[in-house]
């Protein structure tokens, strides 16, 4: 399997992590409940990596549960934003580096704030995209 820009991350800094693979399916619209599905995995442990503007210059990362829809005004909240809204696609593999669908937390082309679901603190494992589609760090 070959290394991801968010594999490289994780091994430079010493984390213990697992690779999950899996046949991504091009078909697939939701990519990160095709992954949960196909890795036979609870979708409230697998976190989806969404990019998110404040509509002007500033972007960051959002995490939330693959089931779940990302509330804006959380995020805008959580980052001390007046506003957030969808970075647009373009945006979001310039800055990560990572294709739709495969956007990790870790890696990205262009360091960027992260804010978390609450619920990522509640599971033991969780996973996240490790760079690529079909592929899953835990």
């Amino acid at each position: 399997m070959a290394a991801t820009p968010a594999t490289t991350f994780l091994k430079a800094r010493k984390f213990a992590f697992d690779l999950l693979e899996y046949a991504h399916d091009p078909r697939a619209e939701a990519y990160g409940l095709e992954a949960a599905e196909k890795l036979g995995l609870d979708p409230a442990s697998v976190f989806k990596t969404l990019v998110v503007t404040d509509g002007a210059k500033a972007h960051a990362l959002a995490l939330v549960p693959v089931a779940k829809k990302l509330g804006l005004p959380l995020a805008a909240r959580a980052l001390g934003w007046k506003r957030a809204e969808m970075g647009d696609r373009a945006d979001a593999q310039r800055l990560t580096g990572y294709v739709l669908g495969g956007i990790s937390p870790f890696g990205t082309k262009r360091p960027l704030p992260v804010v978390a679901d609450a619920t990522l603190m509640l599971s033991d494992r969780v996973c996240v995209s490790g760079g690529r589609r079909g592929l899953e760090i835990r």
